[in-house]
């Protein structure tokens, strides 16, 4: 099961505070970097842990958010013009276009980082550092070969009759805490023909909107939930590795992925953590990613090849200006409310 400690965390602390705090590298580092992050921890920690033992004297002390409360410090912060972080990544990709459009990001060149294509990197200020699908999880013990859903439509026979055993066991982000889930609901309502009759169909059904991947996952696990909608696949598959329960399907019909963005907050860069970014872009860093499940393929042994949606079938979720219409206060007010009424119950 995920740890019980992360859950707790998701579940408890405040929207405002750090959810983990640990510090890498010595004690005694004459340059310490702050790096605030939406990223699990644990999974991220080994590509740190890789980037000190080639910087000696350096330390990073990381912080670890959920989406919201971040994107709401570094707004604060970008206002008075002081920022607590060296470096920030989030999964709330919309949040961090949203800052840089705002101007509340410094510039950074190299070899690696032009060397992105334009959707993975905007006016040289935020860059895609990780590829990771949105995926649909289940319970392989509860949830026969033959109703395993591996496209949205599937999903939505599941729960057409009225007697539907998979009523009140669907699960998936509750946007309004979750800015990562907010994310994937608005690029589903512009991608997908099938948004409004799944909305309907979670209406009808009782389906279950909750706080966070942990917590989500790990009702899958229990039984709690059957199958489980739009949950990163990153997650899913550092915990399908130690539970085979855990069944994984990116939707062939079309399956979103994240790259998670990076930003340098503030007006100037730190050659330190223009080093970081670098680090990750490069081949040793995008390596080091996939083996924490940050950059997950094909022939990964944790997804089943029911997984495997054709490349056709793959929707990069751009950085591009576009996703600022998603942080549009009317548009995002009025996208919260119909999620409300459907999860009123």
């Amino acid at each position: 099961m995920i740890r019980l400690t992360l859950l707790l965390l998701c579940l408890a602390l405040p929207a405002r505070a750090q959810e983990v705090v640990r510090a890498f590298g010595p004690e005694n580092a004459l340059t310490r970097l702050v790096l605030r992050t939406t990223t699990d921890v644990d999974i991220l920690a080994p590509t740190v842990e890789e980037f000190l033992a080639a910087h000696p004297g350096l330390a990073i002390v990381y912080e670890q958010w959920g989406s919201n409360a971040l994107y709401q410090r570094s707004s604060e912060e970008c206002a008075t013009g002081e920022s607590g972080a060296d470096i920030v990544i989030s999964s709330a990709v919309h949040q961090m276009i949203r800052l840089v459009n705002d101007r509340c990001a410094a510039s950074w060149q190299s070899s690696f980082s032009t060397g992105l294509p334009d959707t993975l990197r905007w006016r040289d200020e935020i860059w895609g550092v990780t590829r990771e699908p949105a995926v649909m999880v289940y319970n392989r013990s509860l949830v026969p070969p033959d109703q395993v859903p591996r496209t949205r439509f599937d999903l939505l026979d599941l729960l057409r009759p009225e007697d539907s055993r998979y009523a009140g066991r669907i699960a998936t982000y509750e946007i309004s805490q979750s800015g990562l889930g907010y994310l994937f609901a608005y690029m589903d309502s512009q991608e997908a023909t099938t948004f409004g009759a799944l909305m309907e169909a979670f209406a009808r059904s009782g389906a279950v909107a909750t706080c966070c991947s942990a917590e989500i996952i790990d009702g899958v696990q229990r039984g709690d939930y059957l199958i489980a909608y739009n949950i990163l696949g990153s997650y899913a598959v550092t915990e399908a590795l130690h539970d085979p329960t855990l069944g994984i399907v990116a939707p062939r019909d079309y399956t979103l992925v994240l790259s998670r963005a990076l930003i340098f907050p503030g007006r100037r860069v730190r050659p330190e953590a223009g080093a970081f970014l670098d680090f990750l872009l490069s081949p040793a860093g995008q390596l080091s990613l996939a083996a924490n499940n940050l950059a997950i393929s094909a022939d990964n042994p944790a997804i089943n090849t029911e997984a495997d949606a054709p490349d056709s079938a793959r929707r990069l979720i751009p950085l591009a200006p576009a996703l600022l219409v998603a942080m549009d206060r009317a548009k995002s007010e009025r996208f919260l409310s119909d999620w409300r009424k459907t999860f009123a119950q």
